[in-house]
């Protein structure tokens, strides 16, 4: 399956900004969880994304975290990037022990 661009062709990603980003899961499977009684309830897995997601600013200096919601198969949040003259100086790896 052939995946259609969806970023702004000559745009720089880089650039100070807030930017929204949704995540979906291949076929849409509900890794994440399941919604009760209207409350999203995280399993492991959704946890280990909450975790990632809001690690995210001590990978990178240059970077906030703003609204974020997981919904059972997919994830939105809003990553606001700061012009702080910080890129590359910034980076740290990040692990990838886990594994769904």
């Amino acid at each position: 399956i052939k995946r259609k661009p969806n970023r702004l062709r000559d745009y720089d990603y880089s650039l100070e900004g807030y930017y929204f980003v949704t995540i979906c899961t291949k076929n849409r499977v509900e890794w994440f969880g399941k919604v009760e009684k209207e409350e999203m309830i995280l399993n492991q897995y959704g946890k280990i994304v909450n975790q990632c997601w809001n690690d995210l600013p001590n990978h990178y200096l240059n970077c906030s975290l703003d609204a974020f919601v997981i919904m059972p198969n997919h994830i939105h949040g809003i990553i606001v990037i700061h012009n702080n003259n910080t890129v590359g100086n910034g980076f740290k790896p990040v692990p990838t022990c886990y594994k769904l």
